[in-house]
């Protein structure tokens, strides 16, 4: 039926157009308490063999919202009734920007995949930790709350501008992310390299500490599919040395060759980071190979080109304990969650392990046994 809706309707407006329409559907069925109610129930069932601890939380599974959907925490408890375990929103910059020109997001129907160029836009995290302040929660949720640099904010002033962010958000965040790994905001891709690395998360470290003394905010970061692979043991070593609590394994891409592209030529050429089906495979390797390095010293959450339960499942044995989406919803619609719980579920129920703990690297486990 959603797939019928796609293509009679959303594959018709401009993608950026009707991912504000959807947001706004989506915010005034939560509205409704007997709408949302009847929603959460028949899109977000919960199975107990899902359930996740996870980042000093505890979770009715294991698959969330990746950031770029909810850049502003204004859709939570929606993306919540609509079945994600947990919400990561974001990318939010110290400043209030508002992203590159339009047209800026384009979708690859053919290779179910988009590209973005959006730039972080955003409201700024003064607005943002203001409305994480004065959020009511209809439904329970675990919010991740992802950092960007601020466009204008020079790269040797980088450290100041997300401490400056973490300083105001790292109270309202059940887990906070330092995203170095967007294509679209010229040289934060830099910032990857160890040598940047290790004084920013540091630093990010040490202003979450200072900010919220009650508990320890879990910090991640987030890498990009284009990292060679020595620079993925770097980070990987960085992590284990530095005791970060996660690494969000991968962004978009900026690659073209080699993914096997069917899309107009003239739409692929188009500038960005590409996310969907296309990324699939080089998230998958950098993951293996972030746990083949860190183990379970490091909570490792899998995403890009995820679209089954089965992509969620080779995650998960891969090493991902949390596995998050976003490209597939916009072409599978409101059951996707459903779907991959169920899915997940039964593949638990027909697996040799007893939780979905014992499944979290257990090929990597298989192969050195």
């Amino acid at each position: 039926m959603y797939r019928l809706f796609f293509h009679l309707i959303f594959k018709r407006m401009d993608p950026e157009q009707a991912h504000h329409l959807a947001f706004r559907w989506i915010q005034l069925a939560v509205r409704i308490p007997v709408l949302r109610t009847f929603l959460a129930a028949a899109l977000a069932p919960r199975y107990r063999e899902l359930r996740t601890e996870a980042l000093g939380r505890r979770m009715h599974g294991p698959f969330g919202l990746a950031a770029g959907f909810d850049k502003n925490a204004v859709a939570i408890d929606g993306m919540t009734m609509l079945g994600f375990d947990h919400v990561e929103i974001g990318t939010v910059t110290a400043q209030p920007q508002p992203g590159n020109p339009k047209k800026r997001l384009f979708r690859l129907v053919a290779d179910r995949a988009l590209i973005n160029r959006m730039g972080f836009n955003n409201d700024g995290s003064a607005s943002v930790a203001a409305r994480l302040a004065a959020r009511n929660p209809v439904f329970p949720a675990t919010v991740g709350v992802n950092i960007g640099k601020t466009k204008v904010v020079p790269e040797d002033e980088a450290v100041a501008d997300y401490v400056t962010s973490t300083e105001r958000l790292a109270r309202h965040a059940d887990y906070l992310v330092v995203n170095v790994s967007s294509p679209n905001t010229p040289g934060l891709r830099n910032l990857q390299a160890v040598d940047h690395l290790r004084p920013l998360l540091t630093a990010v470290r040490e202003a979450a500490d200072r900010t919220v003394t009650g508990r320890r905010v879990p910090l991640l970061v987030k890498i990009a599919p284009d990292l060679a692979d020595a620079d993925v043991d770097a980070v990987a070593d960085l992590a284990v040395e530095l005791g970060l609590d996660g690494i969000i394994a991968t962004n978009t891409t900026i690659a073209r060759e080699g993914l096997g592209l069917v899309s107009d030529p003239k739409l692929t050429a188009e500038t960005g980071g590409l996310s969907g089906a296309p990324v699939k495979e080089r998230s998958l390797e950098v993951l293996r190979r972030l746990y083949a390095r860190v183990g379970d010293t490091v909570t490792l959450i899998g995403v890009g080109g995820i679209e089954t339960a089965e992509d969620a499942w080779q995650r998960i044995l891969a090493g991902a304990t949390l596995v998050q989406g976003y490209s597939a919803f916009i072409y599978q619609g409101p059951f996707w969650c459903r779907a991959i719980h169920k899915g997940l579920a039964a593949r638990l129920r027909n697996s040799p392990y007893a939780t979905l703990a014992d499944a979290v690297g257990a090929e990597h486990k298989k192969v050195t046994a």
